[in-house]
């Protein structure tokens, strides 16, 4: 067997412009707009479930709804608080400075010889949704 076909990696990155800024941007409003209102709707729930808790016994299931309750308002506090620092970032970031997207995936061959890390250091340059480089 000389070859075989795999999967390789694929860094997808963006180059920041006004409008790629403007977009992430928003996503990230929106993101902190639907946490804000779980969150209240969490405090809420705790609130009724306390109220309850008072007027009978606590018992385990009420104590652990609580402690649920507690745990996702917690996750929804820390998603703000990394929204609100990743904000800050793009904002502190030039134009056209290069922002990793995410990764993606191909499919090569490979045959004895190959340099792994040239098949393996791939990566596409989109501007405004257009691809304007492929880069090794």
């Amino acid at each position: 067997m000389d070859s075989v076909s795999i999967k390789v990696p694929v860094t997808v990155k963006a180059k920041l412009t006004e409008k790629l800024r403007a977009k992430m941007l928003k996503e990230m409003e929106e993101g902190l707009s639907r946490a804000e209102l779980e969150l209240q709707q969490l405090g809420i729930q705790e609130k009724r479930v306390m109220q309850e808790a008072e007027q009978g016994e606590l018992t385990p299931q009420a104590i652990q709804h609580i402690n649920t309750i507690r745990q996702e308002r917690q996750r929804r506090v820390d998603y703000v608080e990394e929204t609100r620092a990743h904000q800050e970032e793009l904002q502190k970031f030039a134009e056209g400075a290069e922002i990793v997207q995410g990764t993606l995936e191909r499919q090569v061959e490979a045959k004895v010889g190959d340099d792994m890390r040239e098949l393996m250091n791939v990566e596409i340059l989109v501007e405004d949704d257009k691809i304007v480089a492929i880069r090794s």
